[in-house]
């Protein structure tokens, strides 16, 4: 019997996998070890084995594809065998739980669709789609009704994500208000009403279309967009010459698409405070001047900062956790994500269990976790499950900025340079002295400012006192 190889799970909260490179060609021999194809995760990069010894009958998924998790991708049997005999039966890599169905498989007939569309049949009277296509069209407000502004590239014209996503890229963005609106237009079956050809900006911030804009369409004709042709908005138009297009693909696609989500699924507000350096810079040279025997020489700064957040958290717990569908889930471990910027993009590896280590050993553990990221040897599990990250910008100089939370965290933790700064020293003296920066970025949803403050101040004077909360 064929063996079908499927997109393998890659850490608990990867749902899908981008295939970056296909190793093997249909006809190829390979061995239960063979790396077949490279896929890329927002967090890595992984060489996924053949998991069987056999010829390669299919490959069911092209490079550059997002592919669910659990998706078959390849099929391995004996020459000449029907490789859509083999695919009809369930996976075998990683089987499903008892209460999910089988994955199911892609058409064999060629069409546009990415992998992971499975197209279904028309039901109901309802344009012809793919259910990813239905489920980003509905989170985004866009009408793939009978008549409405898409035109399907799938098979028998079926809508298809990539049809989806050239319309909302063709479209003004939109405000949370006016998105909602236009999803009650389409639930009242207004048709291309509902879904809009929109020319030029809108009236809100940054060209948005708020609810104004709508209003003011809504009589405007059947295609109840905003009236105003490209030609009429002013602006000259470019010539291919004068601009460069670059598609955002691959992992920049994943990450762009994890950074959006943050910013749509959190309520998110930033606070900006310094603590005095004095002390910390003081330890940092004596670690750096210390005897290679001790290990401390290579102590950095953003360690004694991970330091002091593995200590400071556990007395702030609403700080240590995630929101989860209407639901905090505080955690009892410190699992710090700490940002690594790496060739390939922003990468998290987690800091399990620091409020356990010492000093020493998250500064070793640190280094080992950005090595490997920066490699591509990170490990899958090391990418995920973090609590509360952190991310230094400090090296380049920023003064303070506003870190994009990491979700489900309810919080992110932006480290800013060193700057001087007058500090009253008593008597109504002051002195000149380093601070250094840090930005909370937090999920107003899950926490308020109040509470927000207390712990940054908290933290602040930990970095302060970071000699004391050493020898504690």
């Amino acid at each position: 019997m064929a063996h079908v190889l499927i997109m393998p799970r890659q850490g608990n909260t990867v749902e899908s996998c981008i295939i970056s490179e296909w190793k093997v060609k249909e006809g190829d021999t390979v061995k239960a070890d063979t790396p077949v194809c490279i896929v890329e995760t927002d967090k890595a990069t992984f060489e996924v084995p053949a998991g069987a010894a056999g010829t390669v009958l299919r490959i069911l998924s092209k490079a550059g594809d997002d592919v669910p998790v659990l998706q078959p991708i390849l099929v391995i049997g004996k020459p000449g065998e029907a490789w859509e005999a083999g695919a009809a039966q369930p996976a075998s890599q990683e089987p499903a739980s008892p209460q999910a169905a089988p994955p199911a498989v892609p058409r064999a007939e060629p069409s546009g669709a990415p992998a992971g569309e499975i197209i279904t049949a028309d039901s109901g009277g309802r344009t012809a789609a793919s259910p990813r296509a239905r489920k980003l069209a509905e989170r985004e407000a866009v009408d793939i009704g009978p008549g409405g502004p898409i035109a399907g590239s799938g098979p028998g014209g079926r809508i298809i994500t990539p049809d989806v996503e050239a319309y909302i890229a063709g479209r003004p963005p939109l405000t949370a208000a006016a998105k909602d609106e236009l999803r009650q237009r389409i639930a009242a079956g207004l048709g291309t009403a509902a879904g809009g050809s929109f020319y030029g900006p809108g009236s809100g911030i940054g060209g948005r279309l708020n609810l104004e804009d709508l209003k003011a369409q809504s009589g405007s004709g059947a295609s109840g967009g905003i009236s105003a042709s490209p030609a009429d908005s002013g602006s000259t138009p470019l010539g291919a010459a004068d601009y460069t297009d670059t598609p955002i693909k691959g992992i920049r696609r994943v990450i762009a698409d994890q950074m959006m989500l943050s910013h749509t699924s959190t309520a998110a507000f930033t606070l900006n405070a310094s603590a005095p350096a004095v002390n910390l810079q003081s330890l940092r040279s004596r670690f750096k001047a210390s005897a290679p025997e001790l290990g401390l020489n290579q102590i950095t700064v953003n360690d004694l900062v991970l330091f002091a957040a593995s200590r400071v958290l556990p007395l702030y717990p609403y700080m240590n956790a995630h929101k989860l569908d209407g639901v905090v889930r505080v955690f009892k471990h410190i699992h710090l994500g700490v940002a690594v910027s790496t060739a390939r993009g922003l990468m998290v590896p987690v800091l399990r269990n620091a409020e356990t280590l010492s000093l020493l050993q998250i500064s070793s553990r640190a280094k080992e976790l950005a090595e490997a990221c920066r490699t591509g040897a990170i490990s899958p599990d090391d990418l995920h499950g973090s609590t509360l990250t952190i991310t230094n910008l400090g090296n380049t100089g920023i003064e303070s900025f506003t870190p994009v939370i990491n979700v489900p965290e309810v919080a992110v933790l932006g480290v800013c340079g060193i700057q001087p700064k007058p500090t009253e020293t008593g008597g109504g003296r002051y002195e000149i002295l380093p601070h250094l920066g840090f930005s909370l970025t937090i999920d107003h949803a899950v926490a308020d400012g109040a509470p927000a403050a207390e712990f940054l101040k908290a933290f602040c004077g930990a970095v302060r006192d970071i000699d004391l909360w050493i020898a504690k």
